[in-house]
Order: C-alpha cells, then sequence, then structure tokens
C-alpha cells in the first residue's frame, strides 16, 4: 500500500475572549451561563475578591478551542482539538505546518519530535505551545488511522480490556451514581485565604456526599492548583473521615518539594494526585519522585498521543499509577 502525503494543514478557533460563552468544544472551561464549572469555584485567583466568584471571572475561557485539520493527498482529512484559540492557529499555520505539509501521513513520530524541538525557545515546559502541538499530533492520527482502514487504538497494539472503567467530574457526584460512573469527582470551593471557615465548608460537601452516594462509590476533590501545603494537608484530614478516595492538584505544578510534604503527610489511605497541568518528560519525572500516588497527563496538553501513551512506561521512580485524562465532547463543524 503506497501512503499518501499531507496535502494541508489547517487551523481554527471556536469560542475564546471574542465569542459569546458556551462555544464549548476543546476548551471546557467555556460554558454558558449556570454551568457548574463557573460557579464558585477555588482557583489560584480566588484569594484576590474581583475574581474570587468565578472561573470565567479572570478570563479561563480567553483561549478557546483550536480544532486542527490534516488532509492527505487523497482527500482524506484527520482533526482533533485542544485549547489554544486563535494563537494556536497562528502557531500551527505560521510555524508548525513546515514540518507538516510534504511529509507521508506515517511519519508522526518524526513530525512529533521536529515540533517538540522546533519550539523549545518559546515552549517553556507546557502550556498553550504544548496544547497546540498535542492537537496537531491528534489530529496525524486521526488521519493515518483513516487511510489504512484502522481505529487508532488498533495503530497501538490493540484492546488490552473490553470494558473501561469512568468517574465524572461535576458538583453532583449523587447524580453520577445515578448515571453508573464509579465515582464522583469535586471541585473545592474555598482557598487557605478562607482559613479554618473554607476547610470545614469543604469537608461537609463531601460528608454530604458521601451520605448520598453511600460507602463503596469513590468521591474525590480536584483543588486545581488553589491551595498551600499547610491548608491542603488540614483539608485531606478534614475529609479523611467520609473515605475520599484522593485529593487532586492540591498545588501549582511545579511545587514538587510541597507535593513531597503533601503526600508525607496526608492520612493513611488517602491518595494525592497531580499531573494534569505537566508537559514535559522531565516534569512527569519529577513529579514522580514526589512519592504522589497517581500521575494525570491530558492528551491534548502533554504533548500529543506518543508521550501520553509511553508515559506510564517510562522509568518510574515513584512507583506511581497513572490515570490518563481525556475529554469527550460535540463539536459541529460548519
Amino acid at each position: 500500500m503506497t501512503l499518501p502525503k499531507i496535502k494541508q494543514v489547517r487551523a481554527w478557533f471556536t469560542g475564546g475572549a471574542t465569542a459569546e460563552k458556551g462555544a464549548g468544544g476543546g476548551d471546557y472551561n467555556d460554558q454558558g451561563a449556570n454551568h457548574w464549572i463557573d460557579d464558585h469555584i477555588a482557583t489560584p485567583m480566588s484569594k484576590y475578591r474581583d475574581y474570587e466568584q468565578s472561573r470565567q471571572s479572570f478570563g479561563i475561557n480567553v483561549l478557546g478551542t483550536l480544532v486542527v485539520e490534516v488532509e492527505a493527498e487523497n482527500g482524506q482529512t484527520g482533526f482533533a482539538v485542544s485549547t489554544a484559540g486563535e494563537m494556536g492557529c497562528f502557531i500551527v499555520e505560521k510555524h508548525l505546518n513546515c514540518f507538516i505539509e510534504g511529509k507521508c501521513v506515517s511519519d508522526i513520530k518524526l513530525i512529533h519530535d521536529q515540533m517538540l524541538n522546533a519550539t523549545l525557545y518559546y515552549s517553556g515546559s507546557g502550556g498553550l505551545v504544548m496544547n497546540t502541538i498535542s492537537c496537531v499530533d491528534l489530529a496525524l492520527w486521526d488521519l493515518f488511522g483513516k487511510v489504512v482502514g484502522l481505529p487508532v487504538y488498533k495503530l497501538l497494539g490493540g484492546a488490552v480490556r473490553d470494558e473501561i472503567q469512568f468517574y465524572a467530574t461535576g458538583a453532583r457526584p449523587d447524580l453520577a451514581k445515578e448515571m453508573g460512573f464509579i465515582g464522583g469527582k469535586m471541585p473545592t470551593h474555598w482557598g487557605p485565604h478562607d482559613g479554618d471557615a473554607g476547610i470545614r465548608k469543604d469537608a461537609a460537601m463531601v460528608a454530604d456526599m458521601r451520605e448520598k452516594c453511600g460507602e463503596d462509590f469513590w468521591l474525590m476533590l480536584d483543588c486545581w492548583m488553589s491551595q498551600d501545603v499547610n491548608y491542603a494537608t488540614k483539608l485531606a484530614h478534614a475529609c479523611a473521615p467520609y473515605n475520599l478516595k484522593w485529593i487532586e492538584e492540591c498545588l501549582p505544578p511545579q511545587q514538587y518539594e510541597g507535593y513531597r510534604e503533601l503526600k508525607r503527610n496526608a492520612p493513611v489511605g488517602m491518595m494525592v494526585t497531580s499531573g494534569e497541568h505537566h508537559g514535559t518528560l522531565q516534569s512527569f519525572r519529577t513529579l514522580s519522585e514526589t512519592g504522589i500516588d497517581i500521575m494525570q497527563p491530558d492528551v491534548g496538553w502533554c504533548g500529543g498521543l506518543p508521550r501520553w501513551w509511553k508515559l506510564p512506561q517510562s522509568p518510574n521512580p515513584g512507583g506511581n499509577w497513572w490515570c490518563r485524562t481525556v475529554r469527550l465532547f460535540t463539536l459541529t463543524m460548519r
């Protein structure tokens, strides 16, 4: 079988700063009014009173969704989405395109390596550029699968199980249980600036959901980088009586020593997790060395499918578990 070359890569954005709220797509923060994710949720900006009420108050949805489409010479296309918006479009069409167009549709790993190395001087350790590379990489895998007539999971070696269990993230774990999920992950609403009163309120929320969901249902907390070590440790112990499965991303991504201390002082049996906002192999290795229990690379943010797939197979000095993150979405191309 002679494989076609890539004719063109195109990029669009939807939502973001110039659009009405609620575009959705790859930017899961870009939701309409009354959505739980834009309610009173603790963030790194919550300590500023002007920005404590909602995530969108400080512009969390300003980027919007990046949509990347790659077209082969035979007319087949692949596409993917991430969170990078208009700036991601610029990077794709003004820089990354030269590593994509003209290549064989099977040259995915070569293209991925060239994109990573070509952007080192302005990509840092993750963020918008890594999101953009992830989006391109996923679109390339989608195209390759269509060209050879195989789903991507078979290109990666095939299925290893018949079904996958999911937990749901949201403000109502009790509803998640009714829908058949194995657990529910709640956002915290308070942070260090709220003192012990904030700890009591979030612990009361966990207690209420434990009563509603029963003992066998997983309950987790997503703290979204909004805490410090002292506050996170206190919150973990306050929630321990309610069999909290894990406490997630309490600290900013690069506070490795903080995660080490948090894991050391967390209640026995409660897991500490992080990694959603890490984007390089070295950052995951360093995070692993802190001893946290689970690392959570996001396929749309960590550099794409090769890294997301291979991270659990890389040297793991901390002996951590891995929980790969994906998102389900609906996007209408017009």
